[in-house]
């Protein structure tokens, strides 16, 4: 995935999870804002740290050449 596209997704992502867990905290529910915030940021490490998955010319044995045979 190119950085441009990683970046725009980074910060919709702490944009989300930053009014998710704002919300939560005006509601009252303490320890809910801190799971929220926690899984925004473990979604943008996560997405950084490993790689994009690279496909081969062949999957399980089957040619992906896109002709019928």
């Amino acid at each position: 995935m190119p950085v441009k596209i990683k970046l725009g997704l980074s910060l919709v992502v702490v944009l989300v999870a930053a009014i998710a867990a704002y919300y939560q905290h005006v509601l009252g529910h303490d320890r809910i804002q801190y799971v929220v915030a926690f899984l925004g940021f473990f979604m943008i490490f996560a997405m950084w740290l490993f790689p994009e998955v690279k496909r081969e010319e062949t999957a399980g044995g089957i040619r992906r050449d896109g002709g019928a045979r």
